[in-house]
């Protein structure tokens, strides 16, 4: 059952928040428009929030790819002026996520990628 549980946060990741926040990214999209997209994502991100009570990680104490995924889409949101201050459950699994060794490494590696 876990399996499927994991391939409904990655199938949820996927169709609603990365395709919801993907034309976000199009500088022609009008300001208005922008506002729509961005409710809508709220929508996504209190489902998301709740889910997270009282959890570490999307399956429990478990991290997983599906965590790996949203934690960088969730990286975006600074980017296209969405504040997860809203929601201080994910702004607290962003922070849990970002605190892993391993998640470390990979931004100290990316940086170093980027500045070469």
């Amino acid at each position: 059952m876990e399996r499927y549980r994991l391939q409904e946060w990655l199938n949820f990741i996927a169709a609603e928040i990365h395709k919801g926040l993907s034309p976000l990214f199009n500088p022609k999209m009008p300001k208005d428009w922008q506002e729509v997209v961005k409710a809508n994502l709220g929508n996504r991100f209190d489902h998301l929030s709740k889910s997270l009570q009282g959890k570490d990680y999307l399956m429990g104490s478990t991290f997983t790819v599906a965590d790996a995924y949203l934690y960088t889409l969730l990286g975006w949101t600074g980017h296209l002026g969405i504040d997860l201050g809203k929601w201080p459950a994910l702004q607290a699994y962003v922070d849990r996520v970002g605190a892993r060794p391993a998640v470390k490494a990979a931004l100290e590696a990316e940086a170093k990628a980027k500045a070469a």
